[in-house]
């Protein structure tokens, strides 16, 4: 499906689901099953029908932004950053969760203390090689499951699902973590991201059912 049809049916997709009455709720959900959503063991994979293939000679990771300390990452300074090893469950907004994901990577606090944010830093913008973006506000960033994934499941993460690096935001929904990373902003002022200007929440708790603006 090209890059136009995707977006159109994901956006048709999103009418619909608020034409039938599917709304925020107001309290979070206790289950552990987010409401509304289907488990399943299998991993389908979502993108924007773009897979940049980046040779790890070639890939970088920059911060930049509200930081005291901008910095730009290349493959090997990455990995040679403390690494952390995660299990998750992961919640995508078309109504499927998948349990017990195990991540490994650097935690996004590592990469915090590194650039020193300013006080005036409140929000993150990601961006992608394959240009997506998304935005989540940078409280959210710190807790200790937000990492900068280079592994799943013990093996490096495939292109498929946002290989070399991507972002796992595992208490929001799966779009607020953006495949095949590229830059970290640190902004003073929310920005939204690709599928927040198409009418997707800017909030995006699977808890509470934030599913569209």
């Amino acid at each position: 499906m090209s890059k136009a049809r995707y977006i159109a049916a994901k956006e048709a997709w999103a009418r619909k689901q608020v034409a039938r009455g599917v709304t925020a709720r107001s309290e979070a959900a206790a289950e552990r099953l987010p409401p509304g959503q289907k488990l399943t063991t299998g991993f389908p994979v979502l993108d924007l029908g773009i897979k940049p293939e980046i040779p790890l000679e070639e890939w970088t990771l920059a911060l930049l932004g509200e930081v005291a300390q901008p910095l730009t990452l290349d493959w090997a300074a990455l990995n040679a950053l403390p690494q952390v090893e995660d299990v998750s469950d992961f919640h995508c907004v078309t109504t499927w969760s998948k349990f017990d994901c195990q991540w490994g990577g650097v935690a996004f606090t590592e990469l915090y203390e590194r650039v020193q944010p300013t006080a005036a830093a409140k929000f993150v913008y990601f961006t992608g090689y394959d240009g997506y973006t998304t935005n989540v506000p940078l409280a959210q960033c710190l807790d200790e499951d937000v990492l900068i994934a280079t592994r799943f499941e013990g093996k490096p993460v495939s292109r498929e699902h946002g290989g070399p690096a991507r972002v796992i935001m595992p208490k929001l929904y799966a779009w607020k973590g953006a495949k095949f990373v590229k830059e970290i902003h640190f902004l003073a002022e929310d920005k939204l991201g690709f599928w927040e200007v198409r009418g997707y929440s800017n909030q995006a708790d699977p808890f509470k059912e934030e599913r569209y603006a």
